[in-house]
């Protein structure tokens, strides 16, 4: 494992592809919440929710990848950057509320994330 490796281009790339994945499922799971009847496990093969799993499955060897040419306490802050992207998304493509807070919430991660991944 190369755990000295800083971030690159690539890498950078690789962590916020792996976290736009996690974004998009997370919106497909919360559609797919909507339809769900736990009473009938037939809901549980909608196309959105199997999506949801596949693109989760598939974050996760996205993930795997970048975890083996970054060291994790240079990759997990970038995770933060879900807590703005899904809210994003939810307001975009589900039409939930906007709130202010989650705004003012998301700058204030977009610093620590800034701050958390420089090399001082």
């Amino acid at each position: 494992m190369n755990d000295s490796a800083g971030l690159t281009l690539t890498t950078t790339a690789m962590i916020l592809g792996t976290i736009a994945m996690l974004a998009a499922g997370q919106v497909l799971f919360k559609y797919a919440a909507t339809t769900l009847d736990f009473g009938n496990l037939r809901s549980f093969f909608s196309v959105s929710l199997i999506a949801a799993l596949a693109i989760y499955a598939f974050a996760t060897l996205a993930w795997l990848a970048v975890l083996a040419r970054v060291p994790l306490s240079t990759a997990f802050p970038f995770y933060g950057l879900g807590f703005i992207l899904v809210p994003l998304l939810s307001v975009l493509i589900l039409g939930e509320k906007f709130r202010y807070s989650t705004m003012v919430g998301g700058i204030i991660i977009m610093i620590g994330v800034i701050v958390s991944t420089r090399e001082w």
